[in-house]
């Protein structure tokens, strides 16, 4: 780890850790027009991963979290909304996503 990041306190990282993660939710909601099946091809995660990830810390954390909420916290909206107002996959991403995920 660098120098830089030694020397921050854990307070400090886990602050920059956080609004890191605020600003990634606020740029994925400033491109709702990226689906979900275009970040798992590309990065092999989406906003999905991302709430259950969430819920995972949040309930190792001591917290009472259903996957509905920590859904809200990422989505910045109800699941269902989010859902009713995308796409359906193509099968050219199908065809990516499948291609992607045969080596996992």
């Amino acid at each position: 780890m660098s120098d830089q990041i030694n020397t921050m306190t854990q307070t400090e990282r886990d602050a920059l850790d956080a609004a890191t993660f605020r600003r990634l939710l606020k740029h994925l909601d400033e491109n709702r027009d990226v689906q979900n099946i275009d970040l798992m091809i590309l990065a092999n995660f989406c906003r999905n991963c991302l709430s259950k990830w969430w819920l995972a810390e949040g309930e190792a954390r001591g917290n009472d979290i259903d996957l509905d909420a920590a859904r809200q916290r990422v989505y910045g909206m109800d699941y269902s909304d989010w859902k009713a107002s995308q796409p359906e996959a193509t099968p050219e991403q199908l065809a990516a996503y499948n291609a992607r995920t045969k080596g996992c």
